[in-house]
């Protein structure tokens, strides 16, 4: 599961214990990035209290692990170089799933070979109720009915939690409580993030 995680939400956990259960997952391995080519123009929280808010986030699950992986990689951050890192980790027998918003997944012609991509991996493609893969069939067109078969749509209601919101609602002091896990917010507020004078 790819993401800024900036900060790591509930709205992130849900998604990735509900992905566990309904495909059977070993594991599921949390990859925040590092510098995000889309993102370039955004100012986003250090690396390593992105990592270590994830890190808190996901501690008491045994099937949740946090990877260095992005982060450590010198240059800009693309999916295509995560999978291939966690392809040499798991080998060639694995089945790698990439666990990403539906929303996200309707750019996936801009990312960087976005064709051998799909050939590495399968895309759970997270959504609000409602959501129908017919959207992206009708953005990706002919490269989404070649590749049926790598996208699944995983329906979790707790995705109207954001991050951007969460950032915001820091800056304004209004609460965070029951947004994301105690041990995240506390970091926030230990380490100032998200505050005018962190900005």
């Amino acid at each position: 599961m790819g993401g800024t995680f900036d900060p790591v939400h509930y709205g992130h956990l849900v998604t990735a214990e509900a992905a566990r259960a309904e495909y059977n997952l070993q594991q599921v391995i949390f990859v925040p990035t590092g510098r995000p080519p889309h993102k370039e123009k955004i100012e986003i929280s250090n690396a390593e209290d992105r990592l270590l808010m994830t890190t808190l986030a996901t501690l008491t699950n045994p099937y949740f692990d946090v990877s260095r992986a992005d982060i450590d990689r010198p240059g800009l951050t693309y999916t295509i170089d995560t999978i291939e890192d966690l392809r040499r980790v798991y080998g060639p027998d694995a089945t790698l799933y990439f666990i990403t918003g539906a929303d996200a997944l309707l750019e996936i012609l801009t990312w960087k070979d976005a064709a051998r991509l799909v050939d590495m991996c399968q895309f759970i493609a997270a959504s609000r109720p409602g959501y129908s893969l017919s959207l992206l069939e009708k953005a990706l067109g002919r490269f989404f009915t070649e590749k049926r078969q790598a996208f699944h749509l995983l329906e979790v209601p707790a995705l109207a939690i954001s991050s951007t919101d969460i950032r915001e609602r820091v800056r304004s002091g209004r609460p965070i409580q029951y947004l994301l896990p105690e041990t995240v917010a506390y970091y926030i507020i230990k380490n100032r993030l998200y505050t005018r004078r962190s900005a």
